[in-house]
């Protein structure tokens, strides 16, 4: 920092002193505002477009970008000097569990600290609203995304927040938990929720096909329901129904809904887990290579990291959780309906190669916390109790409140997910601080410096401004956002400094609440949320109503 309030006040009343003593002091000379905010000098800018960096200065006032290139003026009340540093817009999370964490972390600690300056919640089919009942962690009951949104806006935050629409979610509010096909009464319903979402402010609908209750919810059901969404905004953004043994027969569904609905497509944290399926992993970029040439917009989203995040219910079969968590802990309670479902589930361990891939990040009960961070298999074996067991008797006690990671990616497909034209960088991780007792997954600390640090510029599967382009405007563009994710006069002032030479996430699975380096400085609107590795605690998030995004 070159130049700072402190001088320019000194400057200005040295000034104003100079004038009095002539005489001829004005009440313009007194009040004079400086040209600028702040002015950002010498910095290597990525504009966000994929276009190669340039040197330039960048000026900010009233919380937007109104000057870029070289800015000789200092009238600014700040002035940070970049030299050596990259300046590139704040980055877009377009698949985000941020959705409650923001309420009570409207400083979003973890996400903030890695450059996210705009999350996108209401992902894999569960939204904030519309619903019936008041959760454990509201403060205030709200039943729509009015509330939601107003509810948010007045809490503050630090980010900007946009939320697409679960479709299972709306699913549970209509239809219910049961594994059955909706009414004609009930598909109208669901419809009139999907346009009313939009109309207050959501950018689009997403579904969670692995999870009840929207894992009920019938091909054709689901692109009619889409259908209804207003086309400006028909954006369908999907966990598919299956991300191993059968996904290629969900990228085809995937496909069929947004050919049907004309939807614009997103596949959710694209993979194919299981060794025995990484070969699909080509198979199933050529599929949405095939779509896009038949006229469908196509992207996907994905996280850096080889393994993934969800909850032990999971690795059970679908049909033992229909009805919701009070019949699926009945089930686990019967013996009998249990040695129907092993088979199953170890099915899905064996895909994975052993318990040993599974990892608990998450109970409820103060008793079970011991084995947050560690294997069902290391756990098995300290207790010298079967795993599978083991298993059952903790959803049962936990009342199937379990979070896990299964490692089940490879680092090759991985890598040609994230090098594909149309994927976009995400982290599909909440918001936290290091004083949460929890065991999350890493992407929700690093997501963003782990994809320039290692994937751009360890294993160069794609150029410095194509990885910023991911992270930047081509999810602003998926949405709609046209005032953010660029680099350039008129937009907002929302912008990352970092260093590329340092750069680098820090969290791992055993050890997940660590902050990244080598990112300094996060701009949010204008204003610094995070100043010198320091978040600020200063709320100058807007809530993103789609309905009002700006051109």
């Amino acid at each position: 920092m070159a130049y700072t309030r402190r001088k320019f006040i000194q400057t200005s009343a040295t000034i104003s002193t100079g004038a009095l003593l002539a005489g001829c002091a004005s009440t313009a000379s007194i009040s004079h505002r400086p040209q600028f905010d702040l002015i950002i000098k010498g910095g290597r800018v990525i504009d966000g477009t994929g276009v190669t960096e340039t040197l330039a200065d960048v000026g900010i006032r009233d919380g937007k970008i109104i000057a870029l290139g070289k800015i000789e003026s200092v009238d600014a009340i700040r002035i940070v000097d970049a030299k050596g540093m990259h300046i590139v817009p704040g980055f877009v999370d377009i698949h985000t569990h941020t959705d409650s964490a923001i309420l009570r972390l409207p400083t979003a600690d973890s996400k903030l600290r890695q450059g996210v300056t705009t999350e996108v919640g209401g992902a894999d089919g569960d939204s904030r609203a519309p619903r019936k009942k008041k959760d454990e962690d509201d403060e205030l009951l709200y039943s729509d995304f009015d509330g939601f949104f107003n509810h948010l806006r007045q809490k503050g935050s630090a980010q900007n927040f946009a939320s697409m629409v679960g479709l299972g979610t709306i699913r549970e509010v209509v239809v219910g938990e049961d594994d059955r096909p909706a009414t004609f009464d009930e598909m109208e319903a669901m419809k009139r929720e999907v346009k009313k979402a939009i109309e207050q402010g959501c950018c689009g609908v997403s579904t969670g096909l692995e999870y009840t209750p929207g894992s009920f919810a019938s091909t054709e059901e689901l692109w009619e329901v889409t259908k209804a969404v207003p086309e400006p905004f028909r954006l369908y953004a999907s966990h598919m129904r299956n991300e191993d043994n059968r996904v290629l027969e969900a990228i085809d569904e995937a496909i069929r809904i947004a050919r049907h609905s004309g939807a614009r497509l997103q596949i959710s944290h694209l993979k194919s887990s299981y060794k025995i399926n990484w070969y699909k992993n080509e198979i199933t970029l050529n599929m949405l290579e095939s779509a896009i040439a038949e006229g469908i917009e196509v992207h996907a989203d994905r996280y850096p990291y080889i393994a993934y995040q969800t909850g032990l219910a999971n690795l059970f079969p679908l049909w033992s959780r229909d009805g919701g968590t009070e019949q699926f802990m009945n089930r686990l309670k019967d013996r009998s309906i249990v040695e129907k479902i092993k088979p199953e589930a170890l099915r899905k361990i064996n895909g994975l190669g052993s318990w040993d891939s599974v990892m608990i990040t998450s109970t409820k009960l103060e008793e079970h916390k011991s084995y947050i961070g560690k294997t069902i298999q290391q756990i098995t074996s300290h207790l010298n109790v079967e795993s599978f067991e083991f298993a059952v008797d903790l959803m049962i006690k936990e009342n199937g409140s379990v979070g896990m990671v299964g490692f089940g990616m490879d680092e090759e497909g991985t890598e040609a997910v994230l090098r594909w034209k149309n994927t976009i960088v995400a982290s599909d991780g909440g918001a936290y601080s290091p004083a949460s007792k929890s065991n999350p997954h890493p992407r929700t600390y690093g997501t963003f410096p782990r994809a320039i640090s290692y994937y751009q510029k360890e294993r160069n599967v794609c150029s410095l401004p194509e990885m910023i382009r991911k992270m930047t405007s081509m999810p602003a563009q998926k949405i709609g956002l046209k005032d953010r994710g660029v680099i350039a006069q008129g937009k907002a002032a929302d912008i990352v400094i970092f260093d590329y030479a340092t750069i680098k996430d820090n969290a791992s699975f055993l050890n997940p609440h660590q902050f990244p380096t080598g990112m300094p400085y996060v701009i949010v609107n204008g204003e610094f949320a995070v100043d010198n590795d320091t978040i600020t605690g200063k709320l100058a998030g807007k809530v993103l109503r789609s309905t009002t995004f700006t051109a």
